[in-house]
């Protein structure tokens, strides 16, 4: 009963007039974001965050967080009617729903998608709504040991998922903590890895960073892949035939909890949902042959899935301080720009913001339920925009935006200069959204790891002395292992294929 009056006073805050337009701009952004190939939600959240200094912390984080989950739904749009995702969780979703287009049912496919994306994402938030504050108040039990055995687990949850190798997610990963370490000493106040430039006495802007890797890489990464885009195909009947109903939802309820489930394990991503889901629905279909021909359950599931991950991703934030992905984090970053630090007080300390919060994640899913069935054909002629156009401007908010955060043509050439070289590293498959989330966790580790061994009598056998510490870390090194080991079969394979060959 406490969840429900604290929900609906949430609610209540959230139908503000002002709540209600930054929710509206938050997921009109993001399906904008979401249809156009080149763009998402981490760079765009990057851009937004300069904009919000100033604003009340509830519209600001309402808004960033509707560009979060908005990119979702966005994405599925282009995906079915010309083939080219506007998100990579979308990719999955192309599959059957582009051979539905062909077939004149795109109307079905983006229909199923929406409500699929509408059930999942709502799920996600009723499951926040009701896990959120027994698991804050049970992560205010933790102590140093547990906190920094919970931010390593997530660490190296991030080698073990992303990347096509334990190598390249170490080398993410290590670059990530590198970059943290420049600036001032959390605990001795010395200034470290400065070079000689006072700029960097306090460490690297993490909007820099972000601007930098995530926009500019991208840009470039896109104007070398760019196509000219087609013509979107034609919408006519949205709602499934009579006979369709029952296995869509079925796949609906599938796809709902791989994403809730995923969304919960530090360094996956939505774009493992939708690979899982999409899976598990030709491993139990009955005639497995129709899915990459226009199969409506390979495109409820995955489209479910993603949706029901991008929600379920936000509990480890709310409740542990914990950011699971790229976006993840720069939601993680608006907060703490805004005076608020995600984990286990933000319930107690701002209780109404928090639901109020909540509450407008449910207003902002039906708005995109309303976008994505009858103007779907209206968004989708959005990615007939001319690069030539588009690019550049993206380009010129990335730097305005960057100057703006402290009037710094200093931040300005950082940007460009980690743009180069997220360019590099997105070439060599290393990926770059785990130095982004090990950047934002690199203080926090740092401060827990040298708390842990203050209090200890053992050293580092604390972390394994302490139930739960070790619990986090047995987990985390069991699926580093996992990850090596397949990494490696699955090298050995492509080698002996190459030898018959």
């Amino acid at each position: 009963m406490e969840t429900f009056s604290l929900l609906l006073s949430g609610l209540e805050n959230a139908l503000t007039l002002q709540n209600i337009f930054f929710c509206f701009l938050g997921v009109t952004i993001g399906m904008f974001v979401g249809v156009l190939p080149g763009l998402g939600p981490v760079t765009t959240t990057a851009l937004l965050i300069p904009i919000t200094f100033g604003m009340d912390p509830a519209a600001a984080i309402i808004m960033i967080s509707g560009v979060f989950y908005g990119a979702m739904y966005g994405g599925t749009i282009t995906s079915v009617l010309i083939n080219v995702p506007g998100e990579a969780a979308s990719v999955v979703t192309a599959i059957d729903g582009y051979q539905m287009a062909k077939q004149g049912r795109a109307g079905t496919a983006l229909g199923v998608a929406a409500i699929g994306s509408f059930i999942g994402g709502i799920a996600a938030i009723i499951l926040l709504a009701f896990v959120g504050p027994p698991l804050a108040r049970l992560a205010l039990k933790f102590g140093p040991p547990e906190y920094f055995a919970m931010l390593l687990f997530g660490l190296l949850m991030v080698v073990a998922l992303m990347g096509e190798s334990v190598v390249k997610g170490l080398i993410a990963v290590i670059f990530g903590l590198l970059l943290s370490l420049i600036g001032m000493d959390p605990v001795s106040g010395e200034i470290r890895f400065h070079f000689g430039q006072i700029e960097l006495y306090e460490g690297i802007d993490f909007v820099v960073l972000a601007m930098g890797m995530f926009g500019i890489s991208e840009i470039l990464i896109s104007l070398e892949n760019r196509n000219d885009l087609k013509e979107p195909a034609k919408i006519k009947k949205l709602l499934p035939e009579r006979g369709e109903w029952g296995p869509s939802f079925k796949a609906i309820g599938r796809g709902t909890s791989v994403g809730l489930f995923l969304g919960l394990i530090p360094g996956s991503n939505s774009i493992i949902s939708s690979i899982i889901s999409y899976a598990l629905e030709k491993k139990i279909a009955k005639d497995p042959s129709r899915f990459g021909k226009g199969a409506i359950e390979g495109v409820a599931g995955p489209e479910t899935a993603n949706n029901a991950h991008i929600g379920s991703a936000l509990i480890p934030l709310f409740t542990l301080g914990l950011p699971t992905s790229a976006a993840v984090a720069m939601l993680f970053s608006a907060f703490i720009i805004h005076g608020l630090t995600p984990g286990p007080k933000l319930f107690e300390q701002n209780s109404l913001l928090v639901w109020t919060i909540i509450a407008s994640m449910f207003i902002g899913n039906i708005i995109l339920l309303i976008f994505n069935l009858p103007m779907a054909r209206l968004w989708a002629k959005v990615t007939l925009v001319p690069y030539k156009l588009l690019f550049p401007l993206i380009v010129v908010i990335i730097l305005l935006g960057t100057y703006s955060i402290n009037n710094s043509l200093w931040d300005v050439f950082m940007t460009i200069f980690f743009g180069v070289i997220g360019y590099f590293l997105k070439k060599m498959n290393i990926p770059i959204a785990a130095t982004l989330l090990t950047f934002v966790l690199g203080s926090q580790i740092e401060m827990s790891l040298f708390q842990s061994l203050s209090i200890s009598q053992n050293g580092l056998l604390i972390f394994f002395q302490r139930p739960i510490s070790m619990a986090f870390l047995s987990i985390a090194i069991i699926a580093v292992i996992i990850s090596a080991v397949s990494g490696m079969r699955k090298k050995k394979t492509i080698l002996e294929g190459d030898m018959e060959v």
